[in-house]
């Protein structure tokens, strides 16, 4: 379990369309001892592309560069709980960036099944993920 305020770290990783490219990325975490917190890949135009979250970013990719695994980027991340209990919560968060003038430029879900944003503007997101925070909790 991550302690609050704990900054994680979105890190996006090309692949080789292969087999065993997915293995070997893990094997090279797994001998760093850097865990995977979340995330997903998929296969575009040809090569994998992946973004996993990382307590420690950084100690990821140098586990990835010293494995010859391609790191295109690590970037903070936004973390929110949605409420699950109520539907539209992703488009609400969702609309709220975009009147700030964020832009999402990934989304995944982690292990603990809170929301993983990527934005373009991340201190304005961080801004309105914590006003949507402190909306979701109500008055202390």
């Amino acid at each position: 379990m991550r302690e609050k305020g704990q900054k994680m770290h979105d890190v996006s990783i090309r692949l080789e369309n292969r087999p065993g490219a997915l293995a070997e990325m893990g094997e090279a975490l797994g001998r760093a001892g850097v865990s995977v917190e979340g995330g997903g890949g998929f296969v575009v135009s040809g090569a994998g592309v992946m973004h996993f979250l990382f307590k420690d970013g950084h100690a990821a990719r140098k586990a990835l560069a010293a494995a010859k695994i391609a790191v295109v980027d690590v970037r903070e991340v936004l973390v929110q709980r949605l409420r699950q209990d109520t539907p539209g919560q992703l488009g609400m968060i969702a609309r709220r960036m975009a009147i700030a003038g964020v832009n999402i430029e990934v989304v995944y879900s982690d292990h603990e099944n809170q929301l993983i944003l990527v934005v373009d503007k991340p201190a304005e997101g961080r801004a309105v993920s914590e006003a949507w925070e402190k909306q979701r909790l109500g008055p202390k």
